[in-house]
């Protein structure tokens, strides 16, 4: 029997975002659940994050566990200094304190801090100064993580999430938790490989519902099943952390080197023999709605819009108003959106009243070109405290609370505005403040490709559209400078030159 510590440390960084993450952040969870400390980080077992699966895996098979930390942070721009410290000095503090037999970590993969560029290297690399080479140290990965060879040539063994959305967060920490026995029941029996995909990928277009990525995802769960092969990943990486081993990687665990390499290799050409398919197609605010009210008109599910570019779980800040002045320039009706984060807006409607009228200047304070508060006179509906049990298949059971929170009315628009961010991703998100999803002709969402989950079964058609905002859908329009030279900034797209 074993005693594994336990520890989670999350944080998806986009080095262009214009909020960075504090430590009042990972204490509040922003959509994650809150921090956890000690007996506490075991009530995540009934939640679908990687840590739930791998506590249980673990206690199924009698082993102990010492559960150290777990925190997480909408992304954002970089971890503050003294926050990355601070969590990653609680974790160090207590493998040097508690001796473990093994360590887990529940690990995001895209973290960047002030002062590091590879946040969970360093954490992995710390950890592997504390407890020598003998004591095995394995974590699971976001499917997005920007996985370094230091992450993989000091820790034992990283699984990678396979689903986007990220339905497979507990399998993946299950899985981690099978590799962990597998590596201590044979142990100097895993070889490893990895290649780097060269590459950028859209976040747009790493969703495994759709192709190229579906028919990927599937041919790497039937290799992953065969007999010489612990474990194969392929993570499409976070396209917006400007340090030189941002991007796509495939690895994989086998029995033998020989193995692990062809594995690496078969993977590695599926991926880039599909590279222009990687590639997504965006449509102004304009043509959005355009599309989304000629759609609707004749269909019983509402029309979803992605407003991609200001998704709370990419670095934005869920403020931008690109698709509201659009919704309400093109006449939409029965239309709704959410969330826009204003907590001063959310206060003044508050004020005002359910039934009133409120003259407000929203949001538009992103500092993105294109983008600007929105004046406009709102009829306040409806008025919640912002918390929320989300009900979806991604983040089911996880409790949020996005603060004050207010439904505001204006023409034939509904919108929510909430005073801290969250990703539109759950239904529930909107039935909180009065707004049933299902009833609407179009749905507005500040999210990426998350909401698939939940929204896909009610929805006609999903469309991306390109508002202004900090989270670039096409990631050769940010302004590298510190990517690998070569790195080819968008799927068929040029090679990154650092500039002199």
């Amino acid at each position: 029997m074993m005693r594994i510590l336990v520890a989670g440390f999350q944080h998806e960084t986009n080095t262009f975002a214009p909020s960075k993450a504090t430590y009042d952040n990972f204490l509040r969870g922003e959509g994650f659940p809150s921090l956890k400390r000690g007996d506490d980080v075991l009530s995540l077992r009934d939640i679908n994050i990687p840590a739930g699966g791998f506590i249980n895996e673990i206690q199924a098979s009698g082993h102990e566990l010492i559960p150290v930390l777990w925190a997480a942070a909408c992304p954002s721009a970089h971890v503050t200094r003294d926050t990355y410290e601070s969590i990653a000095s609680e974790i160090t503090n207590a493998a040097l304190r508690l001796t473990p037999d093994a360590i887990y970590l529940d690990l995001h993969g895209a973290m960047v801090a002030e002062h590091l560029d590879d946040g969970e290297g360093e954490l992995i690399e710390r950890l592997r100064s504390i407890v020598g080479s003998d004591t095995p140290i394995v974590g699971s990965v976001d499917f997005h993580a920007n996985v370094t060879e230091r992450m993989l040539s000091l820790s034992d063994g990283l699984v990678g999430y396979r689903t986007y959305p990220h339905i497979d967060m507990a399998e993946t920490g299950r899985a981690t938790a099978r590799l962990l026995t597998r590596l201590t029941n044979e142990p100097n029996s895993m070889h490893r490989a990895f290649r780097r995909i060269p590459f950028l990928i859209p976040l747009n277009g790493m969703c495994t519902l759709l192709e190229p990525a579906k028919a990927v995802f599937q041919d790497l769960r039937r290799i992953g099943n065969e007999v010489k092969i612990f474990s194969c990943s392929f993570t499409p990486g976070f396209p917006a952390a400007d340090f030189d081993e941002c991007g796509p990687v495939v690895w994989a665990y086998a029995t033998d080197q020989l193995t692990a390499e062809g594995v690496v290799d078969q993977l590695y050409l599926t991926i880039v023999a599909q590279e222009r398919n990687w590639a997504v197609q965006l449509l102004s605010p304009d043509d959005a709605v355009k599309q989304a009210i000629e759609v609707a008109a004749s269909s019983e599910k509402p029309v979803l819009i992605a407003d991609t570019q200001d998704n709370p779980h990419g670095g934005g800040d869920s403020n931008t108003t690109g698709m509201l002045r659009a919704l309400v320039r093109n006449g939409a009706i029965n239309a709704a959106l959410g969330l826009i984060c204003d907590p001063s807006a959310a206060i003044r409607s508050a004020k005002a009243g359910v039934g009133n009228v409120v003259r407000l200047s929203l949001g538009g304070t992103s500092g993105v070109q294109g983008d600007s508060p929105f004046e406009g006179d709102f009829v306040v509906e409806a008025i919640c405290d912002g918390r929320c049990v989300l009900g979806g298949p991604m983040m089911r059971g996880t409790e949020i609370n996005v603060g004050l929170t207010v439904c505001l009315r204006i023409g034939g628009v509904r919108t929510i505005v909430s005073s801290e961010k969250a990703p539109m991703n759950d239904r529930n998100l909107y039935r909180m403040a009065g707004i049933e999803p299902e009833s609407m002709s179009i749905l507005v969402n500040k999210s990426s490709v998350h909401f698939r989950a939940d929204f896909g079964p009610i929805t006609e058609t999903v469309l991306i559209a390109k508002a202004p905002g900090p989270v670039a859908a096409d990631p050769s329009e940010l302004p590298w400078k510190r990517l690998r030279p070569g790195m080819r900034l968008k799927p068929g797209g040029p090679p990154f030159v650092r500039p002199n």
